[in-house]
């Protein structure tokens, strides 16, 4: 054997009895493969994904990097893959927590403090999502934990498979995948990090060609692998810079976004579904909207780009010539980041019914007029309905989503997801001759009386506003003509629509909305969209006492000659309704930047006021829901283990998860164990065979027969020796001798395989130094 064989045999096999650090596919090969998951790294740290905050994830590279050399440590040590990456899993969970507990903790401390600081922040996050069953959490450390996870494991992997088996491709395609699912998922530009990830990789690709070739030449011993491996590597060079530089200057001039575009086509079901997990996610980064929905929640992020595609087209009776706003869902909790309907039940009406029968928002007769429509959906695939004010009957059956006792309407949706269906509303009638019609000095005049009914809607969660909220209704309160509920919505909705006070934006990435809570966030930094808008508003009149809720629809459309008014998903919009006696729900928008569409309501005759126009007191601030904790010290990161308030009987939660395990384990191995189904072929159970004994270290030898293989293995697993025997014969008669085996022969190479499986678990505790050997 040639020397340069000998060196390629001693450096790079993985399986040889002690440590070898120096690689024979070269230190650069390590190199590259540091630089592409870094470029993962890179790209997840730059959306923020944590609270916006881009120094709470600047280690995520440093993770990627150190996970690339856990990996590529396990793939030259001795140990089976198992083993060898659990020592990967170790290294993170030891260094992992330690760097994001100096992120929680932000003082100095020694690492072990750090690592608590860590496990607190999680088992707090548990308790507050599991236990207290909040919407959100105050903890961001199991967050940031998460991602590192992340970043270490596809760092890991990819080395590993690099390094141990041999297969760059498999390992940039999993590096890839995460990559552009976080490109995907964004709105930044991230062309930089995909530049890098794509030289590191076409690098990666030529070196390991190089190497393969090297490695053929050395075994066939013809010519000189030293040249030819360079003259793979000048060319590989030559075709990778010309291929990124050729990409460069082609993504400079393309018109197109390949992966704008990307979410405008998902199904409703799954936009939903995202939203209803959405609490289990990290507040803040710059991600990209996955379309427009209105489910029992919302969040207020930092970003908000609807596209112009057309959502709905409604035909309206001819002679209709009011504007209105498109009512899809109706919040009623108020929390730090959004809103929620809180806890729902839902009513069955048949069509042509009237939905809100029997509830608190059936719409009354008297002062309304009816409105009939039809709606035709186009791209909006939501299930809930839009109206204008509160629907009356449908043309087909639907269920009625209701909050609380007695029911306060939310939202309507109809069987079946129809593309188009019938609507009836009673629309107020905006008329001072009708003695029940709607006027300001008639709201001027409708009193506090508010039913206990509406006590949620007056409720606020505590800390939600902060010192510049208070300012800004302090200022709002100046303007306002006294006390009078009406006078003083009028004058928040005016205030905020001037230009002068607050400026349109949706892009606020870049503001600490998070930690703040949106309110006074809005309120310190004068910035924001619609949902910023609305829910300061609504906040601020529920401080005041007056029942008010955040409602997300549509803006109104563009009506052609046929009074056939089409609705695109960028009027999706977000206003305030706040509850007059006499009266329901009134339309307030304070959307500045010309977003709002007024629909004037005559002023009417001038009223005596009621007796009393002054508002009673509000509702308890807060909910026993403590979002304000975020403004708490972040050194407190004692977990609530203790007392009546944290989880007095996690016992049973654990028994539960082992039941889970015990059971999904079980299945999962009755299911591995029958091993094979259809039709049996003994050469692809033996290399089934081979591929699993190699798992834990005991692979076949290039040099080995089938028979020389079978027998070494069964020195190692004496009890499994027939079942080789059996597998090895048939393999042998087949591949070789060209035979047909009997149905009789297939049946027993089949049970045997089974048998084979669970046998071989048993190599996991065996030493790989007492691998099959014979033969060489």
């Amino acid at each position: 054997m040639t020397a340069a064989r000998v060196g390629l045999d001693a450096r790079g096999s993985g399986t040889a009895g002690r440590l070898s650090l120096a690689p024979a596919e070269g230190w650069l090969t390590l190199v590259m493969v540091v630089f592409a998951v870094v470029a993962v790294g890179w790209a997840i740290d730059d959306v923020r994904w944590v609270l916006g905050r881009d120094e709470y994830t600047d280690f995520l590279p440093a993770a990627a990097a150190l996970g690339a050399l856990a990996g590529f440590l396990g793939a030259k040590s001795s140990r089976p893959r198992w083993l060898a990456h659990l020592g990967g899993a170790v290294g993170a969970a030891i260094v992992l927590p330690v760097i994001i507990g100096s992120i929680v903790v932000g003082d100095g401390g020694s690492p072990v403090e750090f690592f608590r600081a860590t496990a607190a922040s999680t088992v707090n996050a548990w308790y507050e999502l599991a236990l207290a069953g909040r919407t959100r959490t105050t903890e961001f450390g199991h967050y940031l934990l998460t991602l590192g996870i992340v970043c270490w494991a596809t760092g890991q992997f990819a080395a590993f498979t690099v390094f141990r088996h041999r297969r760059p491709l498999d390992a940039l395609v999993v590096v890839g995948l995460v990559l552009l699912t976080n490109m995907a998922l964004t709105v930044r530009d991230q062309l930089g990090q995909l530049i890098l990830f794509t030289l590191a990789g076409l690098f990666l690709l030529a070196r390991s060609h190089a190497f393969d070739e090297q490695t053929a030449w050395v075994r066939h011993r013809i010519g000189d692998p030293a040249a030819v491996r360079s003259l793979y590597l000048r060319g590989g060079t030559v075709f990778v810079v010309t291929a990124v530089v050729g990409s460069i200057l082609l993504t400079s001039m393309a018109a197109s976004a390949p992966l704008a575009g990307m979410w405008s086509q998902v199904p409703g079901f799954l936009i939903d579904l995202s939203r209803r997990v959405e609490r289990l996610l990290p507040l803040g980064g710059a991600s990209r909207p996955l379309g427009v929905t209105f489910g029992d929640s919302t969040t207020v992020s930092g970003f908000w780009a609807p596209s112009d595609q057309v959502a709905v087209r409604v035909r309206l009776p001819q002679d209709e010539r009011e504007q209105f706003y498109w009512r899809a869902v109706a919040y009623q909790a108020l929390e730090w980041d959004g809103w929620s309907t809180a806890d729902r039940s839902g009513i069955a009406r048949p069509g042509g019914e009237p939905l809100l029968a029997g509830t608190f928002d059936e719409p009354p007769t008297a002062g309304t007029r009816p409105v009939t429509f039809t709606v035709e959906r186009v791209s909006y695939s939501d299930t809930e309905i839009v109206s204008p004010a509160t629907p009356y009957s449908t043309s087909l059956n639907g269920l009625v989503t209701v909050l609380g006792e007695p029911a306060h309407f939310t939202s309507v949706e109809l069987d079946g997801n129809p593309r188009s269906y019938e609507v009836t509303a009673l629309v107020a009638v905006r008329d001072e001759a009708d003695p029940n019609g709607l006027t300001q000095n008639r709201l001027r005049v409708a009193g506090t009386n508010y039913p206990p009914e509406l006590d949620p809607y007056r409720v606020v969660p505590d800390g939600a506003l902060g010192p510049a909220a208070l300012d800004l209704l302090e200022r709002i309160r100046e303007r306002a003509r006294g006390d009078n509920p009406y006078d003083l919505a009028r004058a928040m909705e005016s205030f905020m629509r001037s230009g002068a006070n607050f400026h349109y934006d949706t892009d606020v990435q870049d503001l600490p909305c998070p930690e703040l809570g949106v309110v006074e966030c809005f309120a310190r930094f004068t910035r924001g969209y619609c949902q910023h808008y609305a829910t300061t508003m609504a906040a601020l009149l529920r401080y005041e006492g007056i029942p008010a809720r955040m409602v997300e629809g549509f803006l109104p459309g563009d009506r052609d000659v046929d009074n056939v008014e089409e609705i695109s998903f960028a009027g999706a919009h977000a206003w305030v309704e706040a509850w007059f006696p006499g009266f329901g729900w009134i339309r307030f928008d304070p959307t500045g930047a010309g977003r709002a569409v007024d629909t004037p309501i005559p002023s009417g005759a001038p009223l005596a006021p009621l007796p009393s126009v002054s508002i009673p007191p509000a509702s308890p601030i807060g909910d026993g829901n403590d979002l304000g904790a975020r403004t708490r010290d972040p050194n407190l990161v004692t977990p609530p283990l203790d007392g009546p308030n944290g989880p007095t009987a996690p016992l049973g939660y654990v028994v539960i998860a082992v039941l889970l395990a015990v059971i999904v384990g079980s299945v999962a191995f009755i299911a591995w164990q029958r091993g094979p189904r259809g039709e049996v072929r003994p050469d692809a159970v033996w290399r089934s065979i081979g591929g699993l004994a190699a798992r834990f270290g005991f692979g076949p030898r290039p040099t080995q027969t089938v028979y020389e293989y079978a027998g070494a293995l069964g020195d190692v697993l004496p009890s499994a020796r027939p079942e080789l025997e059996t597998v090895a014969r048939a393999k042998v008669e087949v591949a070789y001798a060209r035979s047909t085996l009997s149905d009789a022969r297939l049946r027993a190479v089949r049970d045997a395989s089974r048998r084979l499986r669970v046998n071989l678990l048993r190599l996991a505790f065996r030493r790989s130094s007492r691998r099959p050997r014979r033969g060489r």
